[in-house]
């Protein structure tokens, strides 16, 4: 069962095992445009059920946090804040997973924070957002454009939807209802991601992390999922057949299981 908590006004999402294990529990970091809600129907009860204690918060401006009415203003600082406010309200430090501009934000909070471990899905890279939108633009101008005008706060349809974050066969009252949800980002946190706020790799904690991709997204392309991996010395895996979207891609349990298969690894 999928419980909502407010933490000094960001909105918490939890599901609690019924049999629980000696597990670290899991954080989950949406992206742009979107909420705490996109863990709450796949990945939330997968893991819930394999025994872990999951929770993903609404970033402030987004879902249902407090801040909506200022979103251009908040930054990709404020949003790590906002990670180590709920972190700081677990009774253990979490293993935090991060998809697209959340896995921005994770590796952020790893400047200064510590933690068990750090999964980035079909995260922004270290270098940033400017290699992504260039590929965008050369590849689907349209879809940019059309992403360009959603960051002004037009409203978008399910078609232009499916093709920025969806490869394969889609439910279409999935679709809608992410339509539905979808919002808004901050203009100042794209700017942060693009080049005024790049992780410090030097001062960044390394903790045990996996880096996951996937092979047809045209928001965060394999190419730089790989990237990611050559910076942190580590391998990538990239999903065949899977858009951005992959927490809602119908083969996303694979993903989820590869998590978990790693999430093993780092038991003591």
């Amino acid at each position: 069962m999928i419980t909502t908590r407010q933490i000094d006004g960001i909105e918490v999402f939890s599901c609690l095992p019924a049999q629980p294990r000696p597990l670290p529990p899991l954080l989950f970091v949406h992206g742009a445009f979107a909420g705490g809600w996109m863990w709450t129907e796949t990945f939330m009860p997968w893991f819930a059920e394999a025994g872990y204690a999951c929770h993903a918060l609404s970033l402030r401006g987004h879902g249902g946090s407090a801040g909506r009415e200022h979103i251009d203003w908040h930054s990709i600082a404020d949003y790590v804040d906002d990670v180590r406010r709920v972190v700081e309200s677990l009774p253990e430090a979490p293993v935090l997973v991060g998809h697209s501009m959340g896995g921005f934000v994770v590796q952020k909070y790893l400047e200064r924070h510590q933690a068990p471990g750090a999964a980035l899905v079909c995260s922004v890279p270290p270098q940033g957002l400017v290699a992504s939108q260039f590929h965008l633009l050369m590849q689907k101008p349209q879809l940019f454009l059309e992403l360009n005008r959603i960051m002004g706060g037009d409203y978008t349809d399910t078609e232009t939807l499916r093709e920025a974050l969806f490869a394969g066969d889609v439910d279409e009252a999935m679709l809608a209802a992410w339509l539905g949800k979808m919002q808004t980002e901050s203009h100042r946190a794209i700017w942060d991601m693009s080049m005024f706020n790049l992780p410090n790799l030097f001062a960044m904690h390394r903790p045990p992390m996996l880096i996951l991709g996937a092979e047809a997204d045209v928001l965060v392309p394999a190419f730089l999922v790989q990237s990611t991996g050559h910076t942190y010395g580590l391998p990538t895996h990239i999903f065949r057949g899977m858009g951005h979207a992959v927490t809602h891609e119908r083969e996303w349990q694979q993903v989820a299981a590869m998590l978990r298969d790693w999430l093993e690894t780092l038991r003591p």
